[in-house]
């Protein structure tokens, strides 16, 4: 007798473990058709105030100009509702930089804003965010992997957003690059450009009625001229107070540059003695250089 005509015939069985697959396969993929798409939007703000500033007011120097965080978000919030037309909004994610990670009152209030995540990365003493990218890089790459998202808008220009965006996409979302009209060449960087799935640019047009810019104090130089140890001594208080607001972790970036400061500590410095001294040292460049000291030996003396 051949063994292979006693073997039972497999055919039906197999025929009826196919079929039970393709009918669980179809239940699947019906349950996925009714789920709704979802997106989520991710907002580099040191790339929005920045990019923004300068093509309404001209400037990226935050202290310049007031930004309607909430106006803004709406904004983008409208837009992605017109993109993904299908899809429903999960959140958006506003990312910047605090001292210490400790919300300011505005990012307080922006991340009091319904659908909104506020995230903080650090600012150290030349006022540049640090871990930013690699928050950014967390939140999208495991929303990726969870399949809470579908599409992903990106708002910022760093190269180092790269990584994030082939994270996502690894997992199967869509990531889409918004940025801001640059005045001159480009605010977003090409290998950036190349990476993602579409790009979008916002104009002056959008971006006008959320930049303000402040009004610039000015101070007259009919008083008498402050002496130059006076001077000196505003610069030690300023010096104190930048030390106790931002610790000695700034401190420990600052002192490298001695006896030069970073450009906006700099300003900071001014800004802040011409207030408290009531008259201008512009022009007056013994008296900057005595304020820089002062504010240089305070903080030498706490080393």
């Amino acid at each position: 007798m051949n063994h292979a005509d006693a073997q039972p015939d497999e055919g039906p069985g197999i025929r009826e473990q196919l079929d039970r697959t393709n009918e669980l396969l179809q239940r699947v993929l019906a349950e996925v058709s009714k789920t709704p798409s979802t997106h989520a939007i991710f907002v580099d703000a040191g790339y929005v105030y920045a990019a923004a500033g300068l093509l309404v007011t001209g400037t990226e120097d935050r202290r310049s100009f007031d930004l309607d965080a909430e106006g803004l978000i709406d904004a983008f919030i409208d837009k992605a509702r017109t993109i993904f037309a299908d899809s429903r909004l999960l959140r958006v994610y506003w990312y910047d930089g605090a001292r210490r990670r400790i919300h300011t009152v505005e990012q307080q209030s922006i991340a009091e804003l319904p659908d909104v995540k506020a995230r903080l990365g650090n600012l150290n003493a030349n006022n540049q965010q640090k871990g930013v990218d690699s928050l950014i890089r967390t939140d999208l790459e495991s929303l990726a992997r969870h399949r809470a998202i579908s599409d992903a808008a990106l708002v910022g220009g760093d190269e180092d957003l790269v990584s994030a965006v082939e994270a996502a996409q690894g997992y199967g979302a869509r990531v889409h690059l918004w940025g801001i009209e640059a005045g001159e060449g480009r605010n977003q960087a090409e290998p950036l450009l190349w990476e993602v799935d579409s790009q979008r640019t916002f104009d002056l047009d959008f971006c006008r009625p959320y930049v303000t810019r402040r009004p610039v104090t000015m101070y007259e130089d009919d008083g008498p001229v402050p002496a130059r140890e006076d001077v000196r001594f505003v610069g030690a208080q300023i010096a104190a107070t930048w030390l106790s607001s931002r610790g000695r972790e700034s401190l420990a970036d600052l002192l490298p540059g001695h006896p030069y400061l970073p450009g906006s500590v700099d300003q900071d410095l001014l800004v802040e003695a011409e207030r408290l001294l009531q008259h201008s040292l512009r022009g007056h460049a013994p008296l900057r250089r005595a304020l820089r000291d002062g504010f240089w030996q305070h903080l030498q003396a706490q080393f």
